[in-house]
């Protein structure tokens, strides 16, 4: 059962966030700033934002630069793009993918066998 929204409430009754978000982004190409988007787990594309400072240095760590958007502004940046998708407090990243380095071959390596843990969003 949906919840009926008023003209008098301050807040819709889904469950975006209120206020501005802690979006993370890196520097790019002349000076310019580039929002940085994320996989989910599924490899579809998210834009991601925190409800705190804390959350976003405990996710993505200190040397994560940042900047405030409103949930609405956020997805209007990334839509151009194809990104419908907006992930709020993510908990766990995992970085991109790399190469495998060459390894000499060991016989009878079960544990090389095991898959990895999946991350809840990846850079992507």
């Amino acid at each position: 059962m949906t919840e009926p929204l008023y003209d008098e409430d301050p807040e819709p009754s889904e469950r975006s966030p209120a206020g501005l978000l802690y979006v993370p982004f890196r520097p790019g190409p002349s000076g310019r700033t580039t929002l940085r988007l994320f996989r989910t787990p599924l490899g579809r594309r998210t834009a991601v934002g925190f409800t705190s400072r804390r959350r976003l240095v405990t996710t993505l760590g200190a040397e994560q630069a940042w900047i405030r958007l409103a949930a609405p502004a956020l997805r209007a940046l990334t839509a151009p793009l194809g990104v419908t998708t907006l992930t709020v407090d993510p908990q766990f990243t995992a970085p991109a993918a790399a190469p495998e380095r060459a390894t000499p071959a060991a016989p009878n390596r079960a544990s090389s066998a095991a898959p990895a843990p999946a991350s809840a969003l990846r850079v992507g």
